[in-house]
């Protein structure tokens, strides 16, 4: 039976929870994986999975062609690459640290200067769901060529997703996802306060709520969508007069049982925006062009 080809060499630099998780992911995958982090402590759980400990950041680039950085932010990345830009040449840097737009742009730019190939990622998983079907990363970048080159490697931690040769896409496609999960966690915080106000048990209030998510989420996103794209707002439903008046009954109510508004009580000067500027026949799609104005 012919020998299997040997999976490619990796490097991880920064092995908290989540760089741990991409590092253990390339091992299981059979990828020759070295490991890096300023706690040469952490190290050790990945080494007892075979992974190659590296004495210096210096040691762990040039043990392989692909780097994976996942640091805690990008001004981290910055001060890590920068001594070892020299080593870094010729290779390929793959940095899925959470980010902004501006700044994988920016890591970019100081990459390309110093001949290295450089991807930006956004990991849609958290470190659990690394390598199960649930999880992808997004990636994007000038050089689509090295992503491609990496492609099979990097396919070893989650479903890759290429969308767009603009170093920045990833980033802003991760925050945007980012963005509709966290107002659904804030949606979510709030009612669960404000049922627990009367006694009831979050447990029994549950099946109702994610009942009422799932269908307005299956009606509102795509909806949405068209509306925005086609920039028809007109609705015969729920227009935003009539949200805009019934909205003090949410922050009233809140008031009334002992919470407090914070994460709501702006959007009433959102709706009065909008209907105070002549938009109160137009649906809930309308705030997004009021957000895109200022």
């Amino acid at each position: 039976m012919p020998a299997q080809p040997a999976q490619s060499p990796v490097t991880v630099l920064g092995l908290g929870l989540m760089g741990s998780a991409l590092a253990a992911a390339l091992l299981k995958a059979g990828h020759p994986t070295t490991v890096w982090n300023r706690t040469a402590a952490k190290t050790g759980p990945l080494a007892a999975q075979g992974a190659i400990p590296a004495d210096t950041a210096r040691d762990a680039v040039e043990a392989a062609p692909l780097v994976i950085v996942c640091l805690t932010t990008n001004d981290g990345v910055r001060g890590l690459l920068e001594p070892e830009a020299d080593a870094l040449k010729g290779r390929t840097v793959v940095n899925l640290t959470n980010g902004t737009p501006a700044q994988a742009r920016e890591l970019a730019s100081w990459a390309a200067a110093h001949g290295v190939a450089y991807v930006d990622g956004g990991i849609m998983a958290v470190p659990q769901m690394i390598a199960t079907p649930g999880a992808y990363i997004l990636y994007s970048g000038a050089d689509a060529t090295a992503f491609e080159a990496h492609r099979a490697t990097l396919s070893a931690l989650a479903a890759p997703k290429w969308v767009g040769e603009d170093p920045g896409l990833a980033a802003l496609y991760d925050l945007s996802l980012l963005t509709g999960m966290y107002g659904m966690v804030m949606g979510v915080a709030q009612a669960y306060a404000l049922i627990g106000s009367e006694g009831i048990a979050a447990r029994e209030f549950a099946p109702l709520l994610r009942d009422w998510m799932a269908a307005m989420t299956d009606a509102v996103v795509p909806g949405t969508a068209e509306a925005v794209d086609a920039g028809r707002h007109l609705t015969d439903v729920s227009n935003l007069a009539m949200n805009r008046d019934a909205y003090p009954n949410f922050l009233q109510a809140y008031a009334d049982q002992g919470l407090r508004g914070d994460l709501f009580a702006p959007f009433q000067g959102l709706l009065d925006r909008a209907v105070d500027e002549g938009y109160g026949a137009d649906g809930l799609s309308r705030l997004v062009t009021l957000l895109k104005q200022g």
